[in-house]
Order: structure tokens, then C-alpha cells, then sequence
């Protein structure tokens, strides 16, 4: 689970969310099953976009607007480990009118763990198809990018 503390420190840092590893993230011998590091990048996205004021659930009331994941390339480096505090960060890497490709990490101590790319896709809520993002989103995720080396 997670802890309620968020970072922003301006537009060009990456984005930190806290989490802590708790059982239920762990295999039988206290490590990270190797599927619930997505889980600590979804959440982290979805923070992130919460922070800068675009909750999922209103891009989709508001704007007919979901995002998906298209691809996702995973770099393991080492281990999480129960009770370990983790923090996870994104940034975006790349917009396009209806993706966006955001670079992520997930550190203990300023360790490196995990380096990852996700890919997203804009779909429309109501038919699952391709959308562009709205006006004044791709806007503010253009302003964002962060390009060159993704991770």
C-alpha cells in the first residue's frame, strides 16, 4: 500500500510517490513478485496525474477520456523487499496528440531497483477507441516532456 506523501518539484522533476512493501506485495521468500512492481507504476501515474489536478474519473465524466497501457519495457536491477519504503517516480519522456510515454523508476534509498517505459494510450471511455487528448492536457504534457534518454 501506500503513503499519502507526493512530490512536485517543478515542472522538469520526476514525480515521487512513497509506497512501502507489505506482504501482499511479496512472494513466499519476502521479495517483490516481479507483477506488483506494475502495480507501483499504475498507482504512480494515477498520483501523479491527481497531483496536477486531472483525476482519472473526471477525464472520463469530463472527457469521454481513459488512458491504457500499450507497452511497457521493464529493466529488474535488484530486489524490493518486505518493509522496504520505496519511491516510485514518473515523468513524461514523450506526447504525442494520443499517447504519451512516460519514464518511471522505483528506488530504496537512492538505490535503483527498477527502470521502466510505459507507453499509454488516450482511448475514448464510451468505445475504447483512439482519442487525441484534450486542447489544454497535451498542452501541459507537451510542456513537461522531459526528451532524450528515456530511463
Amino acid at each position: 500500500m501506500t503513503t499519502d506523501s507526493t512530490t512536485i518539484d517543478g515542472d522538469s522533476a520526476p514525480f515521487i510517490f512513497p509506497t512501502r512493501v507489505y506482504w501482499e506485495d511479496t512472494d513466499a521468500g519476502g521479495v517483490v513478485y516481479h507483477a506488483q512492481y506494475v502495480a507501483f507504476l499504475e498507482r504512480t501515474r494515477t498520483e501523479w496525474l491527481r497531483a496536477r489536478g486531472y483525476a482519472q474519473e473526471q477525464l472520463r465524466q469530463t472527457h469521454d477520456l481513459v488512458f491504457a497501457v500499450r507497452a511497457m519495457r521493464l529493466d529488474f536491477l535488484r530486489p524490493a523487499r518486505l518493509d522496504d519504503l520505496l519511491q516510485v517516480s514518473a515523468r513524461i519522456h514523450q506526447c504525442k496528440r494520443a499517447s504519451v510515454v512516460f519514464a518511471q523508476s522505483i528506488e530504496r534509498g537512492g538505490e535503483v531497483l527498477l527502470t521502466a517505459e510505459v507507453k499509454v494510450a488516450a482511448l475514448s471511455a464510451s468505445g475504447f477507441r483512439p482519442v487525441a487528448l484534450p486542447e489544454a492536457l497535451y498542452e501541459e504534457f507537451r510542456r513537461l516532456e522531459t526528451p532524450g534518454r528515456p530511463l
